[in-house]
Formats: structure tokens, C-alpha cells, sequence
């Protein structure tokens, strides 16, 4: 993934971002499962934020039979089955992608998030531009195939 620069995203000098997103915290949406939940939380991000999450969910339903939605402590989740192996949460200037068990992916993804579990890894994503469709999607079939977080063991 590289990073875009000021331009690329736009002018957002009229839009000030939410404390959430600029102290790292997770945004004030409410735990839920389901498609609902998880469609009103990325309608509510601001631009660019909210069409990447939107390639993001995109994405995953295209790649993943069976995909499950939800929201936990203020991000999307998605899983296949009875775990959740990826999130999908905004902050200020980027999107993070982050893969449960991620350390275990090939490549492994370059981020290693504070306080989401030693194995996670991730992406950081400024940009819908920046977006590799076909890296994400491996990393997703990838991802799906171990253990998730609050599933069975596989």
C-alpha cells in the first residue's frame, strides 16, 4: 500500500474530524451484528474515509462466500463462520485494515496495530487509490482460513 499525498485526498479544511478519530479511539457506533449496522457506521465517516471502508466492505463481500458483518468497539468486523478475522476502523487521514492472526498471512501486512493482540497485522489506507484489490482479497481468503477472534479453533 503507499500513501497519498494532501492533494490527492481533497481539501478537508472545512471538515474537523471527531475526537475518536483523532486520539486513536474507536468511534462512538454501537456493538451490533449484521449488514445494518455495519452500512450505517461507514455512511456515517466522513470523505475519504468512507469510501475506503466502503471498497473495503466492497471487496470482502466479493471475495468471501458467507461473509458476516458487525460492529465492535467502534469498527467493522467481518468474518466467515463463527469468528471475526479482519477489521475495518477510520481515523484521521486513513482507514486501518487490520487482519486477526495476520502475523500468520503471506506477505505479512506492514502494520502491527497498538492493543488489538500481538498476532494482528494490518494496513494503513489514506486513500480509495491506494487500495491493492487483489492484495486485500488474498490476505481476506487468507485470513479466513485460521482461527477468529471469538470463534471455534480450526
Amino acid at each position: 500500500m503507499t500513501t497519498g499525498t494532501s492533494d490527492e485526498r481533497g481539501d478537508q479544511s472545512a471538515w474537523t474530524p471527531p475526537d475518536d478519530m483523532t486520539t486513536g479511539t474507536a468511534s462512538p457506533a454501537k456493538a451490533a451484528v449484521g449488514d445494518r449496522p455495519v452500512f450505517a457506521y461507514i455512511a456515517s465517516l466522513p470523505q475519504p474515509q468512507r469510501r475506503i471502508a466502503e471498497r473495503v466492505d466492497e471487496l470482502a463481500a466479493e471475495t468471501l462466500p458467507g461473509l458476516r458483518r458487525s460492529v465492535k468497539w467502534g469498527m467493522s468486523y467481518y468474518g466467515v463462520g463463527d469468528g471475526w478475522c479482519f477489521s475495518c476502523g477510520a481515523f484521521a487521514g486513513h482507514v486501518k485494515l487490520m487482519f486477526i492472526n495476520g502475523a500468520t498471512l503471506d506477505p505479512v501486512p506492514p502494520v502491527t496495530p497498538l492493543g488489538m493482540g500481538k498476532a494482528t497485522r494490518g494496513v494503513e489506507i489514506e486513500s480509495v487509490d491506494d487500495i491493492d484489490d487483489h492484495q486485500l482479497a488474498d490476505w481476506m481468503r487468507q485470513v479466513t482460513s485460521r482461527p477468529g477472534l471469538g470463534g471455534p479453533k480450526r
